[in-house]
């Protein structure tokens, strides 16, 4: 066992010690005690802990993966997110206003990927240990929606019928108004004498949907999600915000960066969860890779009364982002990538003279990097509202408004 002082948190929420040496589940300032395997210590003891440690409020928490930083204080934890997006900036040489963070609150998450295996007594449902196959069960998890944990009995109904030996399921429940939504994979080819058992599994489970390795095996009642004044029936599995309160919170950032623009590009629009909100005062252009998403969009804006016109284009902006000519025609952009960011695609917008840009990050890193790009072409940084919807984990989300001089 040796001594070790923590000097930082790294970017996934795990101590940082010099070496660098990694120690989970502990804060900066803390001495700690450890055996060190690699570059991690393990058989962590804390000998003087932080001011900033609190006693985690789930009973799971130590050996649960699903959260990281229930030991540290809600303040702290707060500005250590806040302190993420300015140093992500800074490396840049970039600086903006950080508005105050905006966090969800305990068992909001409206969806969640259980793990679930067969046992002799029956199965086994939860989330994994970290770094670990081991699965905890976790009966009492203070961050999941009451209306999400009843995924769990689900999820173990499932693993009964059409778990593979191979492993565990793969089952991720999303809350909707009509029920539970639930995609499956990893589990048993479908056949028919499957599919038949798992039809009838959704009925008696009351599922809304129930979906198998991308195929909807029965469908109760629509699992609808709501995006301004637009029902929208995602395809199974398909991308959503984690919580109601993140998503309205990043919806208002949105609004307010793209301020009364009349024309609108929503790049990476998924399903509409920005689309269909601003089509309410301004028509809007929706790119998206995943056709599926974007046919569940189209329908629901087809559905919905009192929106302003929105088009739609299935297109990879990785592979082939919209170019300046395409992107002159709007009076503002919207942008919601994955964690790699949108360097190719920013680069073409800074090639042009859209006056504002909505920037929705899940990566302050990347998020930093396109900004820079953005900046040297002429764009200010306005603001950049941080959104806390991962609460307890290193997960950090922002809003960001740019806008150029034309």
């Amino acid at each position: 066992m040796t001594e070790h002082r923590i000097i930082r948190l790294g970017h996934h929420g795990d101590g940082i010690a010099s070496g660098p040496i990694y120690a989970a589940k502990t804060l900066p300032g803390e001495l700690v005690t450890g055996t060190v395997q690699d570059d991690a210590l393990t058989d962590v003891r804390i000998v003087e802990p932080s001011e900033q440690r609190v006693a985690p409020p789930c009973r799971h928490f130590r050996s649960c993966g699903g959260c990281q930083l229930q030991h540290a204080s809600d303040p702290f934890v707060a500005d250590w997110k806040q302190d993420f997006v300015r140093t992500s900036l800074k490396a840049h040489g970039l600086e903006a206003p950080l508005r105050p963070i905006v966090t969800s609150p305990a068992q909001s998450r409206r969806r969640a990927t259980f793990a679930a295996r067969r046992t002799k007594k029956g199965a086994m449902a939860g989330f994994h240990a970290q770094a670990s196959d081991v699965i905890i069960e976790i009966p009492d998890c203070k961050l999941l929606h009451p209306d999400l944990m009843a995924g769990l009995e689900v999820a173990e109904k499932l693993a009964v019928i059409g778990a593979s030996r191979k492993g565990p399921l793969a089952v991720t429940v999303t809350r909707s108004d009509a029920g539970l939504d639930v995609s499956v994979s990893k589990g048993k080819p479908l056949d028919g004498p499957l599919r038949q058992t798992l039809a009838q599994a959704t009925e008696t489970l009351g599922l809304a949907r129930l979906s198998w390795e991308d195929e909807t095996i029965a469908m109760r009642l629509p699992p609808v999600q709501r995006f301004g004044a637009a029902d929208v029936l995602p395809p199974p599995g398909a991308f959503l915000q984690a919580t109601d309160h993140g998503e309205a919170a990043l919806c208002r950032g949105v609004r307010e960066a793209v301020g009364s623009s009349a024309r609108l590009a929503d790049l990476f629009a998924g399903c509409g969860t920005f689309t269909l909100p601003l089509a309410e005062t301004a028509s809007v252009h929706a790119v998206e890779g995943i056709a599926e998403m974007l046919h569940a969009l189209d329908h629901g804006w087809r559905m919905a009364e009192g929106l302003k016109p929105v088009t739609t284009e299935t297109r990879d902006l990785y592979r082939r982002p919209m170019l300046p000519d395409e992107l002159s025609r709007f009076d503002a952009v919207v942008l919601d990538p994955p964690r790699a960011g949108a360097e190719r695609q920013v680069a073409q917008i800074a090639l042009t003279d859209v006056p504002r840009v909505a920037y929705v990050s899940c990566n302050p890193v990347t998020f930093a990097r396109d900004a820079a790009t953005l900046c040297d072409a002429g764009y200010t940084l306005d603001w950049v509202q941080v959104v806390d919807q991962f609460r307890w984990s290193p997960h950090t989300e922002l809003v960001a408004c740019f806008a150029k001089a034309v």
